[in-house]
């Protein structure tokens, strides 16, 4: 059995059921405002080139951009159920399997990395006092990557989950310190300390025990990926067939609780715990946590109110697939709901979730109303608009008779 050309056929069989949704993509009025806003930040980041503040902390923002980029690792294996039947005697052999998923895998991550890096250079040698040189970062960075790689395979392939929990956020704190190492001190002493961190940190992803080939996991892991990619197309076109990823987080347990139990609010219910057990939470969550950071250091200037309102569209279009989070569930189809229902309770879920995040996005601009009221408020009321904004929209997809929401 030839294992390279198996993966080459699998990935060609999934491509080819992406390639008849890129159409749609193209053709999306949110992929045209994408690109309209690509287009307004490129013309904010060339005045902020021209007219770079004296204090900004530019380090800092090279670490919190650069350490996502280079640590976070995913393969595509493109396994299925059926392979640990058939594909199990050949598990002396799989390394010729994995070996292009890890290549390809790192590949197209090096390459999101060096763009996120070619991007900010320039804001980082008008501002740094004592700048590396480009060359030597990016061979640093792209070395965190490939340990942070390799960690992750082998992290998944450990026996015991809590040791793999630890050494993940092991991986993390080690890319950290050798990003930030190489960005503080010099390159000598960064270089002779990230090679240390590194031997100690491969000394400690040989200690604990592991599989062969974790056929479950690593399943489990492709399944994720899969529904993942049909999630992000699902932004612009219906997809059939999405599966959504369910996560124990006990401390949302109650979230919900005190919706009163009647039909018109059934679904509210149920939309409720499934965000908070879903993909779309832990997604809208990091990315809140970023534009809290960047708006309280730009809060004092317009470029504040620029990232505000562009990670509050964000958001939008990342709450907007809620409504086809259960587009295709039996149960719905049995219980009786109220005609409409689905519809109003998804429109006002999204609606009450944005404002929220219009509150606390635009928190830091309450420690400018004494300098700068108008802009202040100005934002907020902006930010609310535009969540109203996608409030008409969402009832208007719902009263679309083509829209199966």
């Amino acid at each position: 059995m030839d294992l390279k050309e198996l993966r080459r056929q699998r990935r060609s069989r999934f491509m080819g059921s992406m390639l008849p949704y890129v159409g749609y993509v193209i053709k999306s009025g949110v992929a045209m405002l994408l690109l309209l806003v690509l287009i307004v930040f490129s013309a904010w980041y060339t005045a902020l080139l021209r007219d770079t503040p004296a204090d900004l902390p530019i380090r800092w923002i090279m670490l919190i951009l650069l350490l996502p980029a280079a640590v976070h690792s995913s393969f595509r294996t493109y396994l299925q159920s059926p392979d640990t039947v058939f594909l199990l005697p050949q598990g002396h052999r799989m390394r010729e399997y994995f070996a292009p998923a890890w290549v390809s895998g790192n590949v197209w991550k090096i390459l999101r990395l060096a763009f996120i890096l070619i991007t900010l250079w320039p804001l980082y040698i008008r501002t740094d006092d004592s700048p590396k040189q480009l060359l030597l970062t990016a061979v640093v960075l792209i070395a965190v990557k490939l340990l942070s790689s390799y960690g992750l395979w082998r992290e998944i392939a450990m026996l015991s989950r809590p040791a793999a929990a630890g050494l993940r956020l092991l991986r993390w704190a080690v890319g950290g310190l050798m990003i930030g190492a190489w960005l503080w001190q010099p390159s000598l002493r960064a270089l002779i300390f990230i090679v240390i961190l590194a031997a100690a940190y491969l000394a400690a992803l040989s200690v604990p025990n592991r599989h062969g080939v974790p056929w479950e996991r690593l399943i489990a892991t492709e399944r994720n990926q899969g529904t993942r990619a049909l999630m992000m197309l699902g932004w612009f076109v219906d997809v059939p067939g999405r599966e959504q990823r369910v996560y124990g987080r006990r401390y949302l347990s109650r979230w919900g609780g005190g919706i009163a139990w009647r039909r018109d609010s059934a679904y509210r219910f149920l939309l409720t715990k499934s965000f908070a057990r879903g993909d779309i939470f832990g997604i809208v969550m990091r990315m809140a946590v970023l534009a809290l950071l960047l708006v309280w250091w730009n809060r004092a200037s317009y470029a504040g109110s620029g990232i505000y309102l562009f990670f509050l569209f964000l958001t939008g279009i990342q709450l907007s697939a809620l409504r086809k989070l259960h587009s295709e569930s039996f149960w719905l189809t049995v219980y009786p709901l109220p005609a409409g229902s689905k519809g109003d309770n998804t429109t006002q879920f999204i609606f009450r979730t944005q404002l929220v995040l219009v509150l606390v996005l635009g928190w830091p601009f309450l420690f400018t109303l004494g300098e700068r009221p108008l802009p202040a408020i100005g934002s907020l009321l902006a930010g609310a608009l535009l969540a109203y904004f996608f409030k008409v929209y969402m009832k208007r997809k719902a009263l679309d008779p083509d829209d199966d929401l």
